[in-house]
């Protein structure tokens, strides 16, 4: 069964650039689909919705439309079981977080190299989540610590584990995986189910 792609990008450019890293990112075979603007984007999703096997596996959406049109996309399809890319100029967290909030399960920055686009779609797509230092730092301040004993409690989604706030925390002073894996004294794969725990409660806690 093909793989269905959604592209909605409204520069030409771009559009053909993210196109050809789709292609490069996958050896399945491929549908892509590509439009310049939300409307389209949702006119094709409700075509598909009626079909049998023929929902997007992968969506790439433009966090620069106008109006704001990106975010309210991504807002709208944020319970579509399709992974959630964003495209974006801009690496800074207070452009990213919010996509973050709203379901993205990653972004790519359109400056970037052809083969730096093609390594990052595919780390995203195999589930590697998109924790900057940047973000990190956001992610501290935007979740509680599992309470102690004596503590009230808060919903499940609204805390991380101790270990959990450890690792953000290194991840937030740039420390790489396997720095933080001897820091810590554990596995660097263990560093990473932290850390894809710490987006699954992101998430959570945005729904």
């Amino acid at each position: 069964m093909p793989l269905n792609v959604l592209i909605i990008e409204d520069n030409p450019v771009t559009r053909q650039f993210l196109n050809r890293v789709v292609r490069e990112s996958f050896s399945d075979d491929l549908v892509l689909s590509e439009v310049s603007t939300r409307d389209d984007a949702l006119k094709l999703l409700t075509s598909h919705a009626g079909q049998r096997d023929a929902g997007f596996q992968l969506i790439l959406v433009d966090l620069e439309l106008p109006n704001g049109q990106g975010m309210d996309f991504l807002q709208t399809i944020a319970h579509n079981q399709a992974v959630k890319i964003v495209t974006t100029l801009y690496s800074d967290d207070e452009h990213l977080f919010p996509a973050l909030q709203l379901g993205a399960d990653g972004y790519l920055l359109k400056e970037d190299r052809f083969e730096v686009a093609v390594e990052e779609l595919q780390r995203i797509v195999r589930g590697k989540p998109p924790l900057s230092p940047a973000i990190a730092r956001r992610l501290l301040s935007h979740f509680k610590p599992a309470p102690t004993a004596d503590e009230p409690g808060s919903p499940a989604s609204a805390r991380l584990s101790l270990r959990e706030m450890e690792v953000l925390s290194y991840l937030s002073k740039g420390f790489t995986l396997k720095e933080i894996a001897n820091l810590m004294g554990i596995k660097w794969f263990t560093v990473n189910e932290h850390i894809q725990a710490i987006y699954l409660k992101l998430k959570q806690s945005s729904d």
